[in-house]
């Protein structure tokens, strides 16, 4: 595998091309037909204009951000590295162009790349107790099964438990198993979550207990026909490592402002932060904020990882008006107060929030 060139398409057409310097950096250039009119893919780094662009080294090794949002981590990395192995390919040689390759058509988001390196055939998908075995098995390293199915399953996907995208009645769902280090109820813990949130008037997507115990998630960029909705998340959107606490809700209140020029989608990330903060979920990290745009706008997507965690050190991976570890009332409310929203508003989506999470009983609080 050695890819000198990559296309990359939205929806079938074709956005521009990726290459590699010989300083082993990306080089991302827009197609003309897209540059006449199609939207910026990634607005604060990418501007449509007629020019090569060249990515920094960090954070995301020489990659853009809105690409590396293609890459999988954690388990989905997990997947591809141990595939990649046993096609006695080496990992560590293996280039950033031949993992977007290697993503193809099957990432997360809208974005594809071609020409599309294929690890996998298709294989039949076991049932979900039998899933969950293998990913135990494989994060144990006891795993010599069907590791095809697996990767053409899960390796597109991030983030640290196992999981799956599959089908479910014509519908993309993601659906989650429990990593080691988890509760036993974790599927359980996080549709807790979900529906404490939609009391809060969080928007979140359509949730389920599979067999009562496996958690999932209908998938937001994707639609019934087929069709993909772009995605980006606020580490591409701002090029910083999910990996490092960097961000503070006052960087992203100012984003979305930014972006979106809609102060509901504002309030949409403040009352997600009031939500992270009340429940404690405090991984709440960059690649855990999500923007799609769709009909021709930018907006704040539907929330997704919402679970009791204690976070890095005990302290929120985004930090509320500077404080990680005891943020108070004052915190929060200085953010709206920074970013420009109506103080009486956010004082009254605070006490909603706080309202919604203590008559929830989350395990945990």
């Amino acid at each position: 595998m050695q890819n000198k060139v990559l296309n990359i398409l939205y929806n079938g057409r074709k956005v521009g091309r990726l290459a590699e310097t010989p300083d082993k950096l990306l080089a991302f250039e827009y197609e003309a037909g897209w540059l006449a009119d199609g939207f910026s893919i990634s607005p604060f780094k990418l501007p449509l204009e007629k020019r090569v662009f060249i990515a920094s080294r960090d954070p995301f090794d020489g990659n853009f951000g809105v690409f590396n949002d293609s890459l999988p981590d954690g388990w989905g990395r997990l997947l591809i590295d141990r595939m990649l192995i046993k096609k006695h390919i080496d990992p560590f040689a293996t280039s950033t162009l031949d993992r977007l390759a290697i993503v193809g058509t099957n990432g997360m988001g809208a974005l594809e790349y071609k020409p599309e390196e294929q690890l996998t055939s298709n294989m039949a998908i076991d049932d979900l107790d039998t899933l969950a075995r293998e990913a135990e098995a494989i994060l144990n390293e006891k795993y010599d099964g069907k590791l095809e199915e697996l990767v053409r399953i899960g390796g597109s996907s991030g983030g640290a438990r196992p999981k799956v995208l599959i089908k479910i009645q014509d519908e993309d769902w993601l659906i989650k198993f429990r990593a080691s280090a988890d509760p036993k109820n974790i599927g359980k813990q996080e549709f807790d979550y979900m529906q404490a949130a939609k009391a809060a008037v969080l928007i979140i997507p359509e949730t389920q207990l599979f067999e009562g115990k496996y958690f999932g998630v209908k998938r937001f960029d994707r639609r019934k026909n087929g069709g993909k909705v772009f995605m980006m998340s606020a580490s591409g959107l701002l090029d910083t490592s999910h990996r490092l606490p960097t961000l503070d809700y006052n960087n992203l209140m100012h984003a979305t402002l930014k972006l979106t020029r809609d102060y509901r989608e504002a309030e949409k990330m403040f009352r997600l932060m009031c939500f992270n903060v009340f429940a404690h979920n405090r991984d709440d990290h960059a690649k855990n904020f999500s923007f799609l745009y769709d009909d021709g706008r930018w907006q704040v997507s539907p929330a997704y990882d919402l679970v009791y965690a204690e976070g890095m050190g005990g302290e929120h991976a985004t930090t509320i008006d500077g404080e990680g570890r005891n943020p108070t009332e004052g915190n929060i409310l200085s953010v709206a107060t920074k970013s420009g929203l109506d103080q009486c508003k956010a004082k009254e989506i605070m006490k909603e929030v706080k309202t919604a999470v203590k008559k929830a009983k989350l395990t945990n609080l």
